[in-house]
């Protein structure tokens, strides 16, 4: 049966597991749980790789390929949403990414999660977030999409809070909600807005309509106003400024969690729908500037704050953001392909990086301060030759995947003056990529143990954690080969399969010659230098530089400690003030004061007339002639009055 006609297939997979392993898995040994998460994610996975082989007989002009609709979902007035899935090559980049990476990380968490007493739960969510996040990228409509958005934003709040009993993860998961629907308002506005403009969300009637439309080069138009809102979804899901703050919080989760979710595949949701909705992005160019500003502001703000973080956790949750930021960047200055290349290679490093973390937590016996570790590298060889592997990748050294996508992200930006100033920002970032992430592997492998080792037994992880951690190594130093051809004046294979699918919006990149690009090129690998070798001079060479620094806590130091001190300023401006008008005005005021108060009243009203009547009625026969007797004589007065 051709994969390529039941797309539905693959998606369907993992909700069956979701659906067994939540219902029915209660009383099953760990065994057959794995059985059932493993064999339905990798039952995907190889359904991916039919479908890819499939893929290469068709012919340019069958794509995007899309079996006809399964069946109309909505059906409203003029509104119609079939539930029809399509695939073309960037649906593909991003079928593989999430299948192949999702299903080593569902193999890392067998071991990672063994002792834990929501196992079998843990992996229902898991592959729940699984089914939404390949809805989310097979959507042909943008309404389906939406619920692929949505599921992933609900997934990941059940991930991230599921040690619900600890009130931080609680805290988290409602955050990372909450912020969200920030973004998501914005998306739906935008899609409120696509359709009427276009009559539709279908991808295959909008970007034709959208195409024929004129560039609006001055920013003023439905097509600006369109790619802006959708941008905004954007910035809540892939944790751009400034709606990040949801993304570090979300930590709590466990490990594999923020591999999965918050490095691989969720915070990309945001980079693949704005690189899918290419045609409208292209025609609103002051639309891609904002995108670049942000994604570049983004990358340099993130950094700096994961400059002086000790969680180890928490350093890899702000290069997420500045990565992501990267991405952006690229999308933003029209290099698409480039800006999809950097989310596939940051899928391996970075999932490696969040796995290798795992790993040494794990052997740490939970411990996540970096400033209590020290002296790992000969203990857990195997977890700090693979974190090696991703630190260098993310760093941009040559050979390495990160060094093709970021540096084909920076080689796309053009010489103007708004140019230069991106480029110098993404520079200044990569080498401050560098600086955090050889700081994290110093602190944690180098050195001496800043640990109890008579407390502490350090130990390797099982190989059903290490082997996912070899293999995101080697797609960590090879998933970049792709481009290597182009530094010796062949094609980049990557950028070349996605053409097809970014041609048609007209993406116009300033062309420039090899050599200029090879000169910026060297230009960010010898920043990236310069990063690693502060990095090793402070925290290997010379420790006391660091602690010094530390401890004499400069406003510029407390400033980046204190992450720019945003959580603070959305409490005072945004959270205290409206649980003061929920509480003080619409709680006590209008729901205790008016809506009980009327209630109440007309409760006491009754209490009251109904004690007066029961005096009345009392049965006494003497005081029924009194009332008759006074009734009698009112209603004389009353007769004699009105006759005057």
């Amino acid at each position: 049966m051709p994969v390529l006609e039941h797309l539905w297939i693959i998606p369907l997979l993992p909700l069956l597991g979701a659906a067994a392993n939540g219902l029915l898995g209660r009383g099953w040994s760990a065994k057959r749980v794995n059985m059932v998460a493993l064999g339905s994610t990798g039952l995907a996975f190889a359904a991916v790789l039919e479908l890819t082989r499939e893929f290469f007989y068709l012919g340019a002009d069958q794509l995007p390929w899309m079996p006809p609709s399964y069946f109309t979902w909505i059906a409203a007035g003029g509104f119609r949403a079939d539930f029809a899935l399509q695939v073309d090559q960037l649906t593909l980049v991003m079928l593989l990414v999430v299948t192949g990476v999702g299903w080593l990380i569902h193999i890392y968490s067998t071991g990672y999660m063994s002792d834990d007493p929501g196992y079998t739960r843990f992996f229902a969510y898991l592959n729940l977030f699984m089914f939404f996040m390949l809805i989310l990228v097979l959507a042909a409509n943008y309404a389906l999409m939406f619920v692929g958005w949505e599921g992933v934003g609900l997934s990941s709040y059940l991930l991230i809070g599921f040690w619900f009993l600890k009130s931080s993860a609680t805290n988290a998961g409602n955050k990372a909600f909450w912020v969200n629907r920030i973004g998501d308002y914005g998306f739906l506005l935008g899609l409120f807005l696509m359709f009427r403009t276009f009559a539709s969300l279908d991808f295959s009637s909008v970007f034709p309509q959208a195409a024929a439309l004129p560039v609006e080069s001055s920013g003023h138009g439905v097509l600006t106003a369109i790619a802006l809102l959708l941008f905004v979804g954007a910035t809540g899901k892939s944790a751009q400024l400034p709606l990040y703050v949801w993304l570090p919080d979300a930590m709590e989760g466990p490990t594999p969690v923020s591999a999965l979710i918050h490095a691989a595949t969720m915070v990309t949701a945001g980079v693949y729908m704005v690189a899918r909705s290419s045609m409208i992005f292209t025609h609103a160019p002051r639309a891609m500037l904002v995108v670049a500003v942000i994604g570049a502001v983004t990358a340099l703000f993130a950094a700096t704050i994961a400059f002086v973080q000790t969680d180890i956790k928490k350093v890899l949750a702000y290069s997420t953001v500045s990565q992501l930021g990267y991405m952006f960047l690229g999308l933003g200055v029209g290099a698409f392909g480039a800006g999809i290349f950097h989310l596939m290679t940051h899928a391996f490093f970075k999932g490696l990086l969040f796995l290798g973390a795992g790993s040494v937590i794990h052997a740490m016996g939970g411990e996540q301060d970096l400033r209590k570790m020290g002296g790992l590298r000969k203990k857990i060889p195997w977890t700090y030759g693979t974190m090696l592997m991703a630190t260098l990748a993310i760093a941009g050294a040559p050979g390495f995947s990160g060094f093709f996508s970021k540096d084909e992200i920076l080689g796309s930006i053009g010489t103007s003056a708004g140019g230069q100033i991106l480029w110098i920002v993404g520079v200044v970032t990569a080498g401050l990529t560098a600086f955090y992430m050889f700081r994290l592997l110093f602190l944690a492998f180098h050195g001496a143990p800043r640990y109890d080792e008579h407390a502490v037994h350090v130990h390797e992880s099982p190989k059903k954690m290490l082997v996912p951690l070899v293999v995101l190594a080697v797609l960590s130093v090879v998933g970049g080969w792709w481009a290597a051809p182009e530094l010796f004046g062949g094609p980049n294979y990557f950028d070349r399969f996605l053409a097809p699918v970014f041609a048609a919006s007209g993406a116009m990149l300033e062309e420039m010659s090899r050599a200029f690009v090879l000169e910026r090129m060297a230009a960010t690998v010898s920043v990236a230098l310069i990063g690693f070798l502060v990095a090793w001079w402070m925290y290997v060479r010379r420790t006391g530089t660091a602690q010094h620094v530390g401890e004499s806590r400069s406003p510029i130091y407390r400033l980046l400690a204190g992450k720019y001190f945003v959580d603070q300023l959305y409490a005072a401006v945004i959270v205290r003030p409206l649980v003061w008008i929920s509480r003080v005005v619409l709680w006590h005021g209008v729901d205790e004061g008016v809506i009980d108060g009327t209630v109440n009243g007309v409760g006491q009203s009754a209490q009251v007339g109904g004690g007066i009547l029961r005096r009345i009625y009392s049965g006494n026969t003497r005081s029924y002639a009194t009332w008759v007797v006074l009734g009698a004589a009112v209603l004389v007065t009353f007769l004699l009055w009105m006759g005057r």
